[in-house]
């Protein structure tokens, strides 16, 4: 099983963003308000607005498994595939944005879902859950880069 994993290329954005509505759906849209889904739903149909981000994606084939995209230093969507949850995709999509960008902190809003996905890449919160205007449920999370002693 071949897996390839780089920025968006023409043409996958939409399979993408199908990806992470997809897992939004399963895995977080039944603990949202319906604004929340609306709000969601929203953001990912602005494609200005995704295009704008930096973006990686795992592939198999035509098939998107994975999407970490950011804006700067914090991640503003980051959906593996269930199927291929646990199998590693995550973190080398993680490994990729870093080594892209060499930061030293990243920030996240994350959903209540995948606060343990982010503390296994080494986040921690900064503050308890939060619920926005907009219906989003979030935790701000925080990772910095190690310095040796």
């Amino acid at each position: 099983m071949r897996w390839r994993f780089g920025a968006y290329r023409g043409g996958e954005l939409p399979p993408a963003m199908d990806l992470c509505r997809r897992v939004f759906l399963e895995f977080e849209a039944p603990e949202y308000p319906p604004e929340g889904v609306e709000a969601f739903d929203t953001y990912l149909a602005d494609a200005a607005q995704v295009n704008s981000l930096t973006a990686f994606c795992a592939w198999e084939g035509s098939r998107p498994l994975g999407v970490l995209a950011a804006e700067g230093s914090h991640i503003a969507l980051f959906f593996v595939d269930p199927a291929f949850h646990r199998q590693g995709i995550g973190r080398r999509l993680f490994q990729a944005y870093l080594a892209e960008g060499g930061r030293e902190r990243v920030t996240v809003h994350s959903s209540p879902y995948a606060v343990e996905v982010y503390r296994h890449l080494g986040f921690s919160p900064t503050a308890e859950e939060h619920l926005s205007p907009d219906g989003i449920r979030y935790t701000p999370m925080i990772w910095e880069q190690k310095t040796e002693s």
